[in-house]
């Protein structure tokens, strides 16, 4: 080909229905646009721009945040398979096949799409993280910032873009953010806009090895304690919408003159039920605190359960996503109170 030859305009009618305007090569080779066609196309002044290896933009003009996530996503999946690209391309049909496999948008790009408030504007945004295996060859390069990930989560499609779980999306944006402030609006945000549970966020926090890092502990430390908030929000909702007895709320169980037996969040003394709000978040590297603080719980339990207490754990993921099915595991509770012996009397003081 003589490359001081204008190139065909029969690429540009071809492609004229593809939206977003972004095609990798083999996308293009799929349209029948070869690489040559495609070079010619992305000289500078040319109709199209190639804005990261092996993608190109389809107009001349800055992306649009579409485009970038696109592109993005079209740079780092992994290429499709030989089978899939023989497909022939049907006019009017968009693009015959999205090489998105293995990746995701994930990091403040992936909080955006997930509409957090505390999270910039996608253009604003200088990268765009996106998650691939560990084994993937690639390395970031332009607007892509590659995170690399052992095990990946299943995405969620957002406007037909594959997007990282909340959790782990905020465990990949707090590895680039040094402002504790920052990092404080954005865990709180999940919790208080009821996107995940304070447990998940700690999960992925402990497992990217960040709670060693002391803005990221103090937002921690806030956010259990936001997430506990919560969670007895929910519960006193949850009895008076259910129409359950009032209880006793945060008391301290005490045998007459005998040994603390422990706190409890509600505690219904006619029916001998109390229920207690789970809001552990195991941290990786604490595992002998975190056993011993599940053995505090279950010894509490047993030693309740013993004196004829019925104990209700309750986490704060199910009171948030089966608050019914949980009143009703309490109504059966206090119900079933006429059933049992008669529990051992206990001495009840405010917590």
């Amino acid at each position: 080909m003589n490359h001081n030859a204008p190139p065909s305009p029969l690429p540009l009618q071809r492609l004229s229905h593809i939206r977003p305007r972004v095609l990798s090569s083999a996308q293009l080779r799929e349209h029948g646009v070869s690489a040559a066609d495609a070079g010619a196309h992305c000289r500078p002044g040319g109709p199209w721009q190639q804005i990261l290896p092996g993608v190109c933009l389809l107009h001349p003009g800055p992306p649009t945040s579409e485009e970038r996530l696109h592109g993005a996503l079209l740079y780092a999946g992994r290429p499709p398979a030989r089978e899939a690209r023989a497909v022939p391309a049907q006019p009017g049909a968009g693009e015959p096949h999205a090489p998105y496999a293995d990746a995701m948008i994930t990091g403040l790009a992936a909080l955006t799409l997930h509409r957090f408030s505390s999270a910039p504007p996608l253009l604003s945004q200088d990268r765009i993280d996106v998650l691939v295996p560990r084994t993937r060859r690639l390395r970031s390069v332009g607007f892509v910032r590659l995170v690399r990930g052992a095990a990946l989560p299943t995405p969620q499609q957002i406007t037909g873009v594959p997007v990282a779980p909340v959790p782990r999306a905020l465990a990949d944006a707090v590895a680039q953010l040094t402002d504790a402030g920052a990092v404080r609006r954005l865990l709180t945000e999940a919790v208080r806009g009821g996107y995940c549970e304070p447990a998940a966020i700690v999960r992925e926090l402990s497992y990217a090895r960040l709670l060693a890092l002391p803005h990221v502990v103090d937002a921690v430390d806030s956010l259990l304690a936001e997430g506990r908030a919560i969670a007895e929000d929910r519960l006193y909702r949850l009895v008076a919408e259910h129409g359950l007895p009032d209880p006793l709320w945060n008391v301290d169980l005490r045998l007459p003159g005998g040994p603390h037996l422990g706190g409890v969040d509600a505690f219904w003394p006619d029916q001998a039920v109390a229920v207690e709000l789970d809001t552990r978040a195991p941290r990786q590297g604490l595992r002998q605190e975190d056993e011993a603080l599940w053995s505090e719980y279950a010894r509490k339990r047993e030693h309740l359960e013993r004196l004829g207490i019925t104990v209700v754990h309750i986490t704060p993921k199910k009171l948030r996503d089966s608050a019914e099915q949980q009143a009703t595991v309490l109504r059966t509770a206090l119900m079933a109170s006429n059933d049992r012996e008669p529990a051992a009397y206990v001495v009840v003081l405010p917590r």
